[in-house]
Order: structure tokens, then sequence, then C-alpha cells
């Protein structure tokens, strides 16, 4: 199973003593993949973070931070339109066009920013 993780999880995972980077360990040797946007790539990396999370995260996440492509642009742009035009919404609405156009879940603790896109087809997991 492949997961797309939104900046808060990547912060948790981040803290290896955290709940969600207990468990991360375990699901990922079970095969299961760890991926982002780069928008959400880009929202962790403006920190702060110290560099040496940002390579731990970067050793788990691999090759799987995915680009943000046109179809996810034009997705993003009509869950924006579609959910009232939120002023600060827009990086939401790309990260879960993400997902949606990748057919993968997020994880996410901030359920509430999110759940406004399960209609238009987001599906959400939670550790």
């Amino acid at each position: 199973m492949t997961l797309h993780f939104d900046t808060n999880e990547l912060i948790k995972i981040s803290f290896a003593t955290s709940d969600l980077g207990e468990k991360l360990l375990p699901w990922l040797k079970q095969g299961n993949i760890a991926a982002v946007s780069t928008i959400t790539w880009s929202e962790f990396c403006n920190g702060p973070i110290a560099l040496a999370k940002k390579q731990l995260i970067e050793r788990i996440l691999g090759d799987n931070i995915i680009d943000f492509t046109q179809p996810m642009a034009e997705m993003a742009s009509f869950l924006f339109n579609k959910t009232g035009r939120r002023r600060g919404s827009h990086s939401d609405c790309m990260i879960a066009a993400t997902a949606i156009i990748s057919d993968t879940p997020l994880c996410t603790q901030n359920t509430r920013d999110f759940e406004r896109f399960v209609h238009f087809g987001l599906r959400l997991h939670s550790f």
C-alpha cells in the first residue's frame, strides 16, 4: 500500500519517539510505501527542520516525492473552486489533488482541512 503523507505527518515522523514514528517502521517493513507531493515537501522544508531530520525523511521517502503535474494543478483548481475558494486553502487543494490523481490515500491528522475533498475522491487514512 502506498500512502501520501501530509506535512504534519512528516514532522511527526521526523521525531522517532512520536506515536507515528514508532508505527511507521513496522508499516514500511511490511512493504508499504510512504510518498508525498512536491507541495508537501516544500511545506516541510520551510522548517525550521534540522538537516539530520530532513535527511531521515528523505531516506524514508526515497524516490517517492511526487511531482505536481498539470492534471493535478487542474484538479487543485477544481477543488479550490468547488469548496468555497477559502483563503489560505490552495496548498491543501494541491496536496489533496496529488493524492486523488495518484489514487492514493492521504495520511493526515488534519482531517478537518481535508474532509471537504472526500466528496471529490480523496481517501483519508490515519495511523
